[in-house]
């Protein structure tokens, strides 16, 4: 790429942020990384306006690692309730209370290597560099992918997939001498202006998944399940009734729930048994 059409690119990203950008978000006036690990994973196949009010009563309810680290599941779950995808959840308690246990002062230095930890893969782990402590790094996501496809891969030409690797040399000499904070904030909130404008290009990467139907689906079922349990432990028949799902849909998600470890059946004699959260 030219070094004009990177600059050209640069002015771009910056003019439409300083004007229009999303300055007010709540993660984006912390620098704790505990805060933007949580910011983080609540946003993964989550909308910003279903975050924001969730991510302030998650906080006030769990306002450091070591208070989410010593909670239970079941509050965790309670919390999180009305995000969707609650494997998330368990996956940021469980990181919680493996970063209480393995380090002595469990701050979220960048010592600590994030992504070692079930949930919390390379981009979240990056997002914490670059969001905490302002580290250079390269971060790829939606609204970052549907700037540069745009830009820099508008050619109807260019039809097949776009893998991230093909992005990351146009991706990192943009980021080249920029404040890596500010820039990535610049980069996503330019590329969800430039969704809202119509720009429909993410299906152009290699990366995209398009989301299957909430309603009806198995993840709502799911959901509705541990809204149910969150008032205590209750027996599949009796969840049947609650949820009015069909029993081959309601007992698949109570199968997928206990594999993930979110739920565990109890031992009841001589009643029939019951499903509590873990």
């Amino acid at each position: 790429m030219s070094s004009s059409r990177i600059l050209k690119f640069r002015q771009t990203v910056w003019q439409y942020w300083k004007a229009h950008g999303r300055h007010d978000l709540p993660w984006r006036k912390t620098k704790d990384p505990y805060r933007i690990l949580v910011s983080e994973v609540m946003l993964q196949q989550t909308q910003v306006p279903r975050v924001i009010e969730k991510y302030k009563e998650f906080l006030r309810k769990f306002p450091t690692v070591h208070a989410l680290a010593k909670a239970s599941l079941a509050d965790v779950l309670k919390a999180w309730s009305g995000l969707g995808y609650n494997r998330r959840a368990k996956y940021l308690h469980d990181a919680a209370k493996a970063i209480i246990r393995d380090h002595e002062r469990p701050y979220l230095s960048n010592a600590v290597v994030l992504d070692k930890y079930k949930g919390i893969g390379p981009y979240t782990a990056s997002a914490v560099r670059v969001f905490a402590y302002n580290e250079p790094d390269m971060l790829i996501e939606t609204n970052i992918r549907a700037a540069f496809i745009h830009h820099f891969y508008s050619s109807v030409l260019q039809k097949t997939a776009i893998a991230d690797a093909a992005l990351l040399p146009v991706v990192t000499e943009a980021a080249e001498g920029q404040d890596p904070r500010k820039w990535h904030w610049a980069l996503m909130d330019y590329g969800a202006y430039l969704k809202r404008s119509g720009v429909r290009n993410n299906h152009r990467s290699a990366h995209y998944t398009k989301q299957s139907k909430f309603e009806g689906s198995l993840r709502q079922v799911r959901g509705t399940i541990l809204r149910e349990l969150h008032s205590g432990s209750k027996t599949a028949l009796t969840l049947y009734s609650l949820i009015r799902a069909n029993k081959r849909i309601a007992g698949k998600a109570l199968e997928g729930l206990a594999r993930d470890g979110l739920i565990v059946k109890e031992k009841r004699k001589p009643a029939r048994p019951g499903w509590r959260i873990a």
